[in-house]
């Protein structure tokens, strides 16, 4: 018979081995050719789908423009936010390339590239809305928000009730339907829906003096690998390729 313990050691080397991944290397990416990228794909102008349903967003063409940089081709692999970065640890993803913002929490489990992007929070509501003009208002208040994002943080400080939404779309249109009563989101992402919807009965109140810097997200221990993220982000600034990127999506760069 075998001892309690050892089946107890067995069963605890079992959850162990079940939870405790390898991440890909470089070398492994370049020898099967694919570069693994999780995005949500409900988040625009950052990563989204087209009216033909093509993925498509400015992040969408940083990471090709990465992986062609890397001599691989770009596997996207869509997913909810809260649970885009787990996909890490579960080898799901080599890296995660959707508006990341770099963080002290995030960077002590997890390595970052360079930033590629800045950008600011902004406090959106209704445009009829009169009574939240600064985001100390938003005491009280409903927040429409991605419940792990750094902008779920900002209206749970300033003492809103969170409503957990999949991205900006929903996070807007939950505030049109008075569903809540604001939503703390990239300034970006509003001047983008802005663009393609002018009448849209919205408007920008505030945003936070400091901009919050993304990259993108990979495993620890990955040297080679972040070295050549970087190399490639590098790269494209010097040939242009970032700020047509930029301008294609936002008229301007916004790289800070």
């Amino acid at each position: 018979m075998t001892p309690v313990r050892t089946l107890i050691a067995i069963a605890t080397l079992a959850v162990v081995s079940a939870t405790t991944t390898q991440a890909a290397t470089l070398a492994e990416i370049q020898k099967t050719g694919v570069f693994r990228v999780g995005t949500e794909g409900t988040y625009p102008p950052f990563t989204y789908h087209d009216a033909s349903g093509k993925l498509t967003g400015f992040d969408v063409a940083i990471a090709r423009a990465i992986g062609a940089r890397l001599g691989v081709k770009v596997a996207f692999l869509e997913g909810r936010w809260d649970g885009l970065i787990a996909g890490i640890d579960a080898d799901r993803y080599d890296a995660v390339i959707n508006e990341v913002g770099i963080t002290p929490a995030r960077k002590k489990k997890y390595d970052f590239s360079q930033p590629y992007i800045a950008s600011k929070a902004a406090l959106i509501v209704r445009s009829d809305d009169t009574a939240i003009k600064d985001f100390s208002d938003l005491e009280g208040k409903t927040a429409a928000q991605s419940l792990s994002s750094n902008y779920g943080a900002i209206a749970t400080r300033n003492g809103a009730t969170l409503t957990g939404t999949d991205g900006f779309a929903q996070s807007i249109a939950l505030v049109l339907q008075h569903r809540a009563d604001a939503t703390v989101n990239d300034s970006l992402s509003y001047l983008d829906f802005k663009k393609h919807k002018p009448d849209a009965p919205v408007k920008l109140v505030a945003t936070l003096p400091n901009a919050d810097y993304s990259g993108v997200l990979i495993a620890k221990n990955q040297p080679e690998l972040l070295a050549a993220i970087n190399e490639a982000l590098d790269a494209m600034k010097a040939d242009g390729t970032y700020l047509k990127i930029s301008q294609a999506y936002f008229g301007e760069d916004v790289s800070k």
